[in-house]
């Protein structure tokens, strides 16, 4: 019977297949064959019998209800794999795991996996980061109210604010790549790191088996790969994460009934927003990814924690790591992917974009008269007040801003109303927001 949501609710079929069962014993089977390559190649075992075991080493052949039944009876997860695979290898079966301990097996597996998985984070990212680029090249000119402490500053355009949107995800794509070589490392270092089970071909069989596996191999290990890699994994699809919470809550902002500037695509036909307000209309796909991106971040604490253990090793890490790794890399694969979706159908209303920043009476252009004034001779500290008390007025007694700003016979003269008008305009106060977003837009497609 399924508990876990990742298992009937949340996550894509593509991620969760690196982390599924037969996945993991794969990477395990596909360790313990590289092995018996490498120590072919050192000339430790037979090449016959490296072959054989490379040629059995498949989970079509290697059962996982076999293994399971095993590891029922022995309790070790990994003698379990070793005689499960031996016992399909004939006499070749002695060589199996020879030098071997079970997190030589276990820690390589899994950079195989991360391996795996951080390929598709990257093209995740990349992909949310080109729809929200084409989203800024479409609306780079669109001026919106640009909003600090919830409350009206100055106009933006909601094309910059899509390039900046883009721009995270461009980092957190490369921040992905970088992390790579230092995430997917393996090792065969034996029981506490020093490789002795191989004696003087220690090191030559750990690369041998490291270039079989197209992955380097950890610098100086204990029985374990240092867990500060994984962390690390972890707190980027954490950083991650954010970002996707980020965007999320400024969709599900903007999409206020009393905002109105963007809305997630709603099929009206079937889609219902309520079981009794049947004129909802929720950014449900947004939420979404909120709560979710929330779950990721909480696995940050026990990831740390894992870095730590006694000696050389202990096995308070193992349990947690079963937990973290594959729900961190699905939950933030399925959020960026959903992100994308949400963005790609966005419905944009740059109607109501610039009714709302005529709500404001023209106020949010005060520094745009401010900024003016000083370019005319007015200092800038006088013209910081001259703005400030023609605002005041405004709201106070209910005028609008450009009246309020006529009534100062000082701002008048340095800005009679045709050239006010001007300076009121908010398209000819997004200054350079258009070359940012050309600049943005030469990222697409890397």
């Amino acid at each position: 019977m399924p508990v876990c949501p990742l298992e009937f609710r949340y996550g894509r079929e593509e991620m969760k297949r690196i982390f599924s069962e037969e996945a993991k014993l794969q990477a395990m089977l596909d360790v313990e064959a590289g092995l018996a390559r490498a120590l072919a190649k050192a000339g430790r075992i037979p090449a016959p019998a490296a072959k054989t075991i490379s040629a059995k080493a498949k989970t079509g052949i290697v059962k996982v209800e076999r293994v399971s039944a095993i590891e029922r009876e022995i309790s070790h997860d990994i003698m379990a794999v070793v005689r499960g695979l031996s016992e399909q290898c004939g006499g070749a079966g002695g060589y199996v795991h020879l030098g071997a301990t079970s997190n030589d097996i276990i820690d390589t597996a899994t950079a195989l996996q991360l391996k795996a998985a951080m390929k598709i984070l990257i093209k995740d990212c990349k992909g949310l980061r080109d729809t929200l680029l084409a989203l800024a090249a479409k609306h780079k000119r669109t001026p919106m109210v640009g909003r600090t402490h919830g409350q009206f500053a100055v106009p933006v355009t909601f094309g910059l604010k899509m390039a900046v949107f883009a721009m995270e995800m461009d980092r957190h794509a490369e921040r992905l790549s970088e992390a790579e070589p230092r995430v997917c490392v393996g090792k065969l270092a034996g029981a506490v790191g020093t490789g002795a089970a191989l004696g003087k071909d220690a090191l030559k069989v750990q690369d041998l088996l490291m270039k079989e596996l197209c992955l380097r191999p950890e610098e100086a290990a204990t029985q374990l790969v240092g867990r500060d890699r994984y962390a690390e994994f972890v707190m980027l699809c954490a950083n991650i994460s954010a970002s996707i919470e980020r965007f999320g809550t400024e969709v599900r902002n903007l999409q206020r009934s009393e905002i109105g500037e963007v809305a997630e695509a709603f099929n009206a036909k079937k889609q219902v927003g309520s079981s009794t307000m049947a004129h909802k209309r929720n950014p449900i796909t947004s939420e979404n990814v909120c709560g979710l991106a929330r779950v990721v971040r909480g696995f940050v604490s026990p990831a740390l924690e894992n870095i730590v253990s006694w000696h050389e090793r202990d096995l308070t890490n193992s349990s947690a790591e079963r937990f973290i790794l594959p729900h961190v890399a699905i939950l933030t694969d399925d959020i960026v992917v959903k992100m994308d979706k949400v963005f790609k159908g966005l419905e944009v209303f740059p109607e109501k974009m610039r009714a709302n920043i005529e709500s404001a009476g023209g106020l949010m252009m005060a520094e745009s008269v401010m900024i003016t004034l000083a370019s005319k001779g007015m200092g800038r500290q006088d013209a910081h007040e001259a703005t400030r008390q023609a605002a005041m007025l405004a709201v106070d007694k209910g005028v609008p801003y450009r009246e309020a700003l006529l009534r100062n016979p000082k701002i008048k003269k340095l800005l009679p109303p045709k050239e006010l008008d001007r300076v009121l305009d908010p398209l000819s106060y997004i200054g350079s927001a258009e070359e940012i977003v050309d600049r943005a837009l030469k990222c697409k497609g890397k």
